[in-house]
């Protein structure tokens, strides 16, 4: 298997982990990290807005067999694109969101694999 196709994969699985790491911690009221329940409402209306959903679910589609480095590249620069917001809301919020950042560190660092500086 190739390596970036791996890697590609492995951001799809990651990306698809924040999406449920959002909803649960919206969905559990009574969460000791997030004070805030607001915030993080508004942080999975992002995930929403962006469709990372679609990104995650096309990634590992068209990686799953063969790997098209164009298309990824296109993916990836779209996932790039909400993420910035998205980042920027949970350091604008840090107090409420920290919760978050691990994950979004985690998401950053795959994806800068992708970018175009190679």
């Amino acid at each position: 298997m190739n390596f970036e196709m791996q890697i590609a994969n492995m951001l799809a699985k990651n990306i698809n982990g924040f999406i449920k790491f959002v909803h649960k911690h919206y969905e559990n009221k009574n969460n000791i990290f997030c004070l805030n329940t607001d915030k993080v409402y508004q942080l999975k209306l992002l995930v929403e807005e962006y469709k990372f959903q679609v990104l995650a679910d096309e990634l590992l589609r068209i990686n799953r067999f063969t790997w098209d480095e164009n298309y990824t590249h296109l993916l990836v620069d779209r996932f790039r694109n909400g993420m910035s917001i998205i980042e920027e809301y949970v350091e604008n919020n840090y107090n409420d969101l920290f919760i978050f950042t691990a994950r979004l560190y985690t998401l950053n660092s795959l994806s800068l694999t992708f970018s175009k500086e190679e």
